[in-house]
């Protein structure tokens, strides 16, 4: 994170809050389950191994779903080359549009497994040498990194190498306060506002030509 120029870091924080956001209406929307944080549904799926069968089910649906965006999202940022983040970020807000679309004309779980692809396909946003540089949605181990900067801080190293860490979990958590606020209004037609976003981000890192 730190080693990104400033309006990257600017663009990961805006895609952190994009990422809670979708969380946010998805678990609403499930119940209890996520479509972006797959750690708290690989406990989910364990747990029902041993209580509950037809929880083990859904979350083990999500996780592998999930997979199946990384891998999308990683073949396209691959194909587009040097427009990777514009071209990954399109098919975000393509899939989230979809999601949103068929949440009226289809059953659910084909709207939620659109949202799930595109929370997968967003971490191929930062990639180098085909590892994922920034974790978008899930935030433990960027809360790791916060606390080992702030430590470094301390000790004598750089007194603001935590910031960015801290602002990119406090993206997530603002995301997904705005999900749980509009969620009841709107319910999952509040996607077609995250598939806007997407598609906004996308333009801006096209004419803003943002790279690493």
């Amino acid at each position: 994170m730190i080693h990104y120029k400033k309006r990257l870091q600017i663009l990961a924080i805006c895609l952190s809050a994009l990422a809670g956001y979708v969380d946010a209406l998805g678990f609403l929307k499930l119940g209890g389950f996520f479509v972006s944080f797959m750690s708290g549904n690989s406990t989910r799926m364990s747990v029902g191994l041993m209580e509950r069968a037809s929880d083990a089910a859904v979350a083990g649906a999500l996780i592998s779903t999930f997979v199946i965006g990384v891998v999308f999202g990683s073949f396209v940022s691959h194909a587009a080359g040097r427009h990777r983040r514009p071209a990954v970020l399109g098919l975000v807000a393509l899939l989230l549009g979809c999601g949103a679309m068929l949440d009226h004309l289809a059953p659910a779980y084909l709207a939620v497994g659109a949202v799930v692809l595109a929370m997968g396909a967003e971490n191929a946003v930062f990639q180098r040498d085909g590892e994922v540089s920034i974790g978008l949605t899930y935030m433990t181990g960027t809360l790791v990194k916060f606390g080992q900067r702030l430590t470094g801080a301390f000790l004598g190293g750089h007194r603001l190498a935590w910031l960015p860490y801290l602002l990119l979990w406090i993206g997530l958590i603002s995301g997904a306060a705005a999900g749980a606020a509009v969620y009841p209004i709107y319910g999952f037609a509040a996607l077609w506002f995250g598939a806007g976003v997407a598609a906004t981000l996308a333009v801006v890192t096209i004419f803003l030509h943002v790279e690493d």
